[in-house]
Order: structure tokens, then sequence, then C-alpha cells
């Protein structure tokens, strides 16, 4: 029976693999094994991961890969990928040759403003709460003239701060919303900083305000938002419908089937979530691979995949005079300045791949990794079809699982050129091969 610990956060790393080993796992050396062997043998290096989160007994390892051949605004990128899935690389990689002589990918950065929220409780006369907003805004932009200091020097900061009545959504519920320009930082520690200096400053000057004798507002929370549709990137590519015609497949036919695809992720939700998950395969792993936070990437970019009231595709496609044109339109909030960019090794690496971007650059890199993507699934989907491609490239992880040696590889890997993938074929072609 497991009982509470506690204090386990004041404890040793080998304290708590101990304590985890002893409760967990009977004191199975074989548990121990499997957290030493994924130790950093630098000493200073496995030290700087221990620091990166709290609790730290190991280290979780992804494969950090490569797809290149990306020309982007005409010039050349390999993409850092961090990703599990075994089709993904493979799959922006064939993406990046396809588009790669016919004009290659196209980016364009709509708005690079971010936001946040001071939540306001406030069952009063709606002019008065109008009224002080009006005289103390001065006073709530001035009161973060030291945390901004270094920020506005960059050219960067507060733009403005906007009193919402939000009391059609929640009774007495009010909001003051500040838009920020962060630059090449992500701004989440800055913004988050900005917000609540000015909820202080907006609380203290509201008990002294004469209007506010028999109710005053009250900040309820201070937090930045993950939701920037004011952050915003554009990628694209085109080329001439007769240009798609290859391996057989008649280019008009390909961009009829592939326009249709599309519309069918614009109009059913469960194909669109499907279809914007394969989209997220390629962001996801380029965000990974930087040191961004792929976890407010996919919220609000899900977010804003439903800003109509109606979750739906996040790419479009279209055919007008002959030209097939393919695009993707997402909120990104990402940084190349602050967080692990500065600390882990691998993300310097990549930063360093990608030819050292600024943020708004950045940008326009991951929404063409979403993009080559998504092209990449749908030209599986209205063509080959997905399993195909997939199983071929999942094969590694069925051998893997049943110990194959390097020669079963090496035969298996032969015999399923020619023939289809699934796991029980491997798992027969395997045991024929024992017997």
């Amino acid at each position: 029976m497991h009982i509470p610990v506690s204090g386990f956060s004041k404890k040793s790393k080998q304290e708590k693999i101990e304590w985890l080993v002893h409760n967990y796992f009977n004191d199975n050396e074989d548990a121990l094994k499997t957290l030493e062997q994924y130790w950093n043998s630098d000493t200073g290096l496995q030290e700087l991961h221990d620091d990166f989160t709290e609790n730290a007994i190991s280290n979780y390892y992804l494969p950090f890969g490569v797809a290149p051949n990306f020309l982007i605004n005409d010039r050349l990128y390999t993409i850092p990928m961090v990703i599990e899935e075994s089709s993904v690389i493979a799959a922006a990689s064939n993406a990046a040759k396809f588009w790669l002589n016919r004009g290659g990918f196209k980016t364009e950065v709509i708005s690079t403003a971010k936001n946040g929220q001071v939540h306001i409780d406030y069952f009063g006369k709606k002019e008065s709460i109008f009224n002080f907003f009006t005289q103390v805004k001065p006073a709530l932009i001035a009161s973060i003239d030291d945390i901004q200091k270094n920020m506005k020097a960059r050219g960067g900061g507060l733009v403005d701060i906007e009193l919402i009545d939000s009391t059609h959504t929640l009774p007495g519920y009010y909001q003051l919303h500040c838009n920020f320009e962060t630059l090449d930082a992500m701004g989440a520690n800055f913004i988050n900083s900005c917000l609540e200096e000015i909820a202080i400053t907006f609380e203290q000057k509201a008990t002294a305000y004469s209007e506010f004798s028999e109710t005053a507002p009250k900040v309820v929370l201070s937090i930045l938002s993950n939701y920037v549709p004011e952050c915003l990137v554009r990628a694209s590519v085109s080329c001439n419908v007769e240009e798609l015609t290859e391996n057989g497949t008649d280019g008009e036919t390909f961009a009829r089937d592939y326009v249709r695809a599309v519309d069918i992720a614009h109009t059913e939700i469960r194909r669109a979530v499907t279809h914007n998950k394969g989209i997220m395969n390629g962001i996801d792993a380029v965000v990974l691979a930087t040191g961004n936070d792929f976890r407010a990437v996919e919220a609000g970019i899900h977010a804003y995949a439903a800003r109509d009231g109606r979750y739906t595709s996040l790419t479009k496609a279209k055919v007008e005079n002959g030209v097939f044109s393919f695009s993707i339109e997402i909120p990104l909030a990402l940084g190349t300045i602050g967080g692990l960019t500065n600390l882990h090794p691998l993300v310097k690496f990549a930063m360093q791949l990608l030819q050292n971007p600024s943020a708004r650059e950045l940008m326009g890199i991951v929404a063409v990794a979403g993009l080559a993507q998504n092209f990449a699934a749908i030209r599986s989907l209205v063509t080959t079809g997905i399993q195909k491609g997939h199983m071929k490239m999942h094969l590694m992880n069925i051998l893997n699982q049943l110990e194959a040696t390097s020669e079963e590889k090496e035969k298996a890997i032969q015999h399923f050129t020619k023939n289809t993938v699934t796991h029980s074929a491997a798992v027969e072609f395997i045991e024929k091969l024992r017997s």
C-alpha cells in the first residue's frame, strides 16, 4: 500500500529516486537502471537539465531530427524537428522537396501584438468605472515604467490599455485588456509582471475614488493570454496546375481532389480535428526544437480554428485561373531570446541551424512546417492513402518491438518495399525468418 510523502521536493535527487524505487518498484534494480541510463555523463549538463523542472529524476529523450530543402522567401533552410512520430519528418522533407522547384514557400507576418488581462469584479454603476479608468489610465501606464524600461529601449513594451465591459457574458465582469510588443522575446514573464503591477495600482487608486463609495472594483486575477489573434503569420505555396502532374497523376485531377479534401475539413469537425492535428505535428516539432512553449501554441491555434464559433480547417486551398494555391494563417507567440533559448544546448544548436532567426522569421518557419506537413498528408490521402507511407515508416518500431537483429531488419525492409506493412505481416515475416 502506497502512503503519502511529506517534504518530497526538499529531498535530494538520490533520496527521491530511492523513495520511488522502494515504494513503487519494490526496490527493483531495473527501475533504477532505467532512470540512470538516460542521465547525461556530463555532470554539468545533467545539473542544467535538473534545474529545468521540479523533482527531476531523469531525462525523457525525444528524437531530434532535421528536414532539409525548405525554400522560404527565397532562402534555403534545414528545419530542426523534435518528435517521436516516425512519418512526420519524412513527410515534411518530401513536401519541402516537392515545392523546392515550384517557387518554394512564402511567408508574411501580419501582426505581432501579444496580450494579457486584469480581470475585475465590479457591481456598481458602469459610468463610474469608465470615468475612473479615464482618470487612472496614465497612472497605470506609469506604474510599469521600471519593468518595461529595457523593453521600451529595444522598441517594445506596452502598446495600450483598454477597459472592456464583459457584463453581458458574466455579471459584474470587466477587464483591463493590455496589448504588448515583446519583439524577439516570447514575453510571458514580462507581460505577467506588467499586469500584476497594473492591477496593484488599479486597486490602490480605486480605494480613494469617491464614486466607488458603495462598492469598489476588485481584481480577481491578472495573467497573459495564450490566445493571440493579433500575432498572426501566413504561409503559402502556389504553382500552375500542370506543375502538379507527377507519377502518373494528372495535375488537374490532383488539384480538384486536393481542394475538395480541404473543403471537407472546413465543413466537417471530425475531419477538421484530425486535419489540424496533422498541421500541429509539424508546428509542435519545430516549437519544441527551438525551446518554445508548444502547449501555449497548441491552445492558441486551436482556439483560432474555432474563432467564428465553429471549429474548422486552419488551411485553405483553391484553384483560380489555372493556379493552385495552398495557405495557412495562424497565431504564433514565439521567442528567440530568453527562456530555454539561452540555456538548452540543443536549442542553441537549433537556432544556429536556422541561421539565428528573429521571432518574426521563426513565426514564418514554424508556419511553413505546419503547412508542409498538411500538404504531405493530404497529398497521400488523395493519392496512395495515408497508411502506405505511414506504415513503412512505422515498420522500424514494429521490428524493434520484436527485438529484430540488424540482419532481420535489413531483410524485412527489403521485403516490405514491395509488400504491405501491417503489424501481423511483420510478425509473420520475422517468425518465418527465425524458423
